[in-house]
């Protein structure tokens, strides 16, 4: 594993320096490092089979813990999202048993996505992707010696997974949360003396709407915003509190951000889009679809071929780059919707609902909502019509809260392309009839 990831080089080069703030305690990287040398002796017992370690990974010391012992031992993180209900849960071990053996030199963290098909796969991060990861956003960012980053971003995403591996890189201090709190935000700010945050668009929204009048203080040099497009709307609001703004796009497979809007450009990003291709990342369009390739590329699927070396990575997402070499998003995988920063994936949410008894075909769409983004809705063919309550708490024991759909409309037939396969094209169109679902979250 490289020494950038290692706890333990961390210790040895600044040991006495704060690695970790959690509530009012701190913690250096030597206190660390001897906490997670404890742990990785029963990780070593546990693993000796050499398949990845299970991870749930909660937003707590613990799970740091682990997760610092696991980069050090270079033993493989298989990272669990807390979140996921049990029948998630089993379709990832499914997958992982279907996978086989983890071919990939240096892997360092397995984050599960799902495709078109809403098949799980699971991307292999390697730890020199993620220390390419991190020296490309310091290049944009740089460090200083006061620099606190906020984990306030799951660490089961790898938007929260990136802001551990770049500080641990870096020999920088973090300051983790259980989880995001708009009322908590600006007093995290002040009492912590951050100086980096990342959130999504409606994170921000949320501290907006909930602090009328804050404004950002002085030490917070950046706030990067990512994981979904933020509107302009959204941006002008946080230009008039003087906020920081970073814009980012990235992906799991690309270890968090291979774009952004520059640094110097924080207290007016919006005219350059998503930004420019970060050190070491090429970025291009070839028929409106954005294709990506650098070191911080994933090895590649768990169970399928390495990507061979200088490969392109096509994300699937629909821009363009301008002149200046901006890249602008203009959609999502054409099959993804982006609900609060989370991917959710159509044909997965489709399989669960037909699944259920007298639901014959269920079309997935996003529905745009100006606090999320979007949301999930549902088109359904059913004889006889499920019961609204039934099939609430059916979805709420079966999938996890961002994937469930809020609104449905029941239909005659779906409807279809020339080609026999569902028209996902023209699922909006059925936005009218939508009833809401009351879900349990």
């Amino acid at each position: 594993m490289n020494d950038a990831l290692s706890i333990f080089a961390a210790a040895r080069e600044a040991g006495g320096a704060v690695a970790l703030r959690v509530g009012e305690t701190s913690l250096t990287f030597a206190q660390l490092a001897g906490m997670a040398r404890a742990r990785l002796r029963t990780l070593e017992h546990d693993t000796r089979d050499g398949k990845p370690y299970p991870l749930t990974a909660t937003n707590t010391l613990d799970t740091l813990v682990t997760l610092y012992a696991l980069l050090a031992g270079g033993i493989p993180a298989l990272v669990l999202d807390p979140r996921l209900t049990s029948p998630e849960l089993q379709a990832l071990q499914d997958a992982a048993a279907r996978a086989g053996h983890l071919a990939h030199a240096d892997a360092a963290a397995i984050m599960f996505t799902s495709g078109t098909t809403g098949t799980p796969r699971g991307a292999v991060l390697t730890g020199d992707a993620l220390v390419a990861s991190a020296a490309a956003s310091a290049a944009n960012l740089g460090w200083r010696d006061d620099d606190c980053w906020l984990l306030a971003m799951p660490i089961a995403r790898v938007g929260g997974l990136s802001i551990v591996t770049r500080c641990l890189a870096e020999r920088r201090a973090l300051a983790l949360v259980p989880a995001f709190d708009a009322a908590l935000f600006p007093g995290w700010i002040a009492a912590t003396r951050i100086t980096l945050a990342s959130l999504v668009p409606t994170m921000l929204m949320r501290v907006l709407d909930a602090h009328p009048a804050w404004t950002a203080p002085d030490h917070l040099r950046a706030l990067l915003i990512g994981g979904a497009t933020a509107s302009a709307a959204l941006l002008q609001r946080a230009r008039e509190r003087g906020l920081p703004i970073v814009i980012t796009y990235g992906l799991t497979e690309t270890c968090s951000q291979v774009v952004a809007t520059p640094w110097d450009a924080r207290f007016a990003p919006a005219a350059d889009g998503a930004g420019m291709p970060l050190p070491g990342a090429e970025v291009r369009v070839v028929d409106g679809r954005i294709e990506v390739r650098g070191p911080m590329l994933m090895a590649g699927y768990w169970g399928s071929p390495a990507l061979p070396a200088g490969a392109w990575f096509d994300t699937g997402d629909l821009g363009e780059i301008d002149a200046r070499g901006c890249l602008f998003v203009h959609a999502r995988r054409v099959d993804l919707i982006v609900t609060g920063g989370e991917n959710v994936y159509p044909a997965e949410v489709e399989r669960v609902l037909e699944e259920y008894p007298g639901i014959t075909a269920a079309g997935v769409f996003g529905v745009p909502d100006e606090t999320w983004g979007q949301t999930v809705a549902a088109a359904l063919v059913a004889r006889p019509a499920p019961a609204p309550e039934t099939l609430a708490r059916y979805l709420c024991a079966r999938l996890a809260p961002h994937k469930r759909p809020r609104e449905i409309c029941l239909v005659e037939t779906l409807p279809q392309t020339i080609a026999g396969k569902l028209d996902r094209q023209a699922l909006p169109a059925l936005a009218t009839a939508l009833q809401p679902l009351r879900l349990r979250d």
